[in-house]
C-alpha cells in the first residue's frame, strides 16, 4: 500500500463487543493527549477501564524538583482519569526519562494484565518518531512495545512462574492492543460525545501545562484535542474522532 492510500484509507470503527480494558503508558497526560474521549464514550457506555502508568512523571516539570513533582502529577493524574470515568489509576514507579524495555518492564506490565484481566489492552505510540517528523521519547518507545509484548506474556505462565506464585494466574484474555497516536492507524472511534470531558481531563494537568506552554490553558487544550479530532475525522466519515492502530491477538 502507497503512503497516500495508507492515509486515505477509511478507519474501521473500533470493535465494541468487550468489556474491560487497560491502558498502560509511560507518563502522565499521555491518555489525556492520545485517547481521552474514546475512553469517556466506552466508560459512558458502562466499559470498566483501568489506566497502569510506568513511571509518575517526575522529570517532566523544569522548574520543579521531581520529589515536588511526582505527588502533583499523581495528583493531576488521578483528577484527569475520574473527568472520563476511570477511577483506578495505578503507578509502577519506574523512573521518568530512563525507562529501560527489557524484562522488568514487560513482568511489571504482563502483572498489571494479570491483575485486571482486560479484552482490549491500550498503549501509545512505540515507535521511533511521531509521523517521521519528531523524534519520540525512549520512555514511549520503551512502553509502548513492552506492553504489546506483555499481551502475550500475560497468559504464559511458564514466562513468568513468579507472577504465578503470588496468586496472578495468566491471562490469555487480551483480544486486541490498540496504540494510540500511531501514524498508521486502521479504526476509530467517534469523539464528539466525549469531547469536551477530553477536554478538562488534559486541563487537570494544569501544572503540566503551564510548565509547556505560554497560552492558556483552555485554548491550547481545546486547540489541540479538537485539532487533532478534526484531522482523523476526515477518514471517519467526516465526524470527529480518536484514532488507533489496532492489533488482533
Amino acid at each position: 500500500m502507497s503512503d497516500e492510500e495508507a492515509t486515505s484509507t477509511p478507519l474501521e470503527p473500533m470493535p465494541e463487543d468487550w468489556r474491560r480494558a487497560l491502558a498502560v503508558v509511560a507518563h502522565p497526560d499521555d491518555l489525556e493527549y492520545g485517547c481521552a474521549a474514546a475512553v469517556a464514550r466506552w466508560t459512558d457506555g458502562g466499559r470498566e477501564i483501568a489506566y497502569v502508568l510506568a513511571t509518575r512523571g517526575e522529570a517532566g516539570i523544569d522548574t520543579l524538583e521531581p520529589t515536588l513533582a511526582a505527588p502533583l502529577r499523581e495528583r493531576e493524574q488521578r483528577a484527569s482519569a475520574a473527568e472520563v470515568g476511570v477511577s483506578t489509576v495505578e503507578f509502577l514507579d519506574h523512573r521518568d526519562g530512563v525507562v529501560e524495555y527489557g524484562v522488568a518492564l514487560r513482568r511489571d506490565i504482563a502483572a498489571a494484565i494479570r491483575r485486571h484481566r482486560p479484552e482490549l489492552v491500550i498503549t501509545l505510540n512505540h515507535r521511533d518518531t511521531w509521523g517521521g517528523v519528531h523524534w519520540n521519547t525512549p520512555d514511549h518507545v520503551a512502553v509502548g512495545r513492552a506492553t504489546l509484548d506483555a499481551a502475550g506474556d500475560a497468559g504464559n505462565r511458564w514466562i513468568f512462574p513468579e507472577l504465578t506464585e503470588r496468586g496472578l494466574e495468566p491471562w490469555d484474555g487480551v483480544r486486541w492492543v490498540a496504540v494510540a497516536g500511531s501514524t498508521s492507524p486502521t479504526h476509530a472511534v467517534d469523539a464528539t460525545d466525549g469531547m469536551e470531558r477530553a477536554i478538562r481531563s488534559l486541563l487537570a494537568h494544569r501544572a503540566y501545562i503551564e510548565a509547556l506552554t505560554d497560552t492558556d490553558p483552555e485554548t491550547y487544550a481545546r486547540d489541540l484535542l479538537t485539532g487533532y479530532a478534526r484531522d482523523a475525522g476526515t477518514r471517519f466519515g467526516g465526524r470527529p474522532a480518536v484514532a488507533f492502530e489496532l492489533f488482533a491477538r
